[in-house]
């Protein structure tokens, strides 16, 4: 008799989480499909541009988002921009102007150089110093010329064609 309760409960919990889960595609986000990141609206001008740019071929979000030394490091920054995403969803806190944090151009920045390393290295053997982002040169590389695409906050003035 006393059981009966917390069986119902836990039935109950069970039952809600699987509905959550069903509803939201939960999985997708463990994933590293491109489309799954432009489930927020606030992403569909990145999106955009990202498709119509040279790395769409051979890039996905992932793999200049996060890190890719270990699983667990990859995981876990997963789930921080995850939780940092949904709360900014959640509590309508959205930036017109999406900005990369430091933390995620840190490593942006080791993912460019992990993928491009012996280009990195002639450039490092030259005169050009390495006290800048790659993306300060290559502005339009990974997500195209910024107001390409009819979404609206391209934010073109902050983004000028070097």
């Amino acid at each position: 008799m006393t059981r009966t309760p917390f069986i119902i409960a836990v039935t109950a919990a069970v039952l809600a989480l699987g509905l959550f889960i069903f509803v939201t595609d939960a999985p997708a986000y463990g994933g590293d499909a491109p489309e799954t990141c432009n489930n927020c609206h606030a992403m569909d001008s990145q999106y955009e541009n990202w498709y119509h740019a040279p790395h769409e071929n051979v890039a996905k979000c992932v793999d200049c988002h996060l890190p890719h030394e270990n699983v667990a490091a990859y995981y876990f920054e997963k789930g921080r921009q995850g939780m940092k995403d949904t709360y900014a969803f959640v509590t309508g806190n959205i930036p017109i102007a999406i900005r990369a944090s430091d933390t995620t151009k840190e490593i942006i920045q080791h993912n460019c150089v992990r993928c491009h390393e012996t280009t990195v290295e002639t450039v490092m053997a030259g005169a050009q110093g390495y006290d800048r982002y790659c993306w300060e040169c290559h502005r339009s590389v990974s997500h195209g010329e910024r107001g390409s695409s009819i979404v609206p906050y391209q934010d073109s003035t902050l983004y000028p064609i070097k």
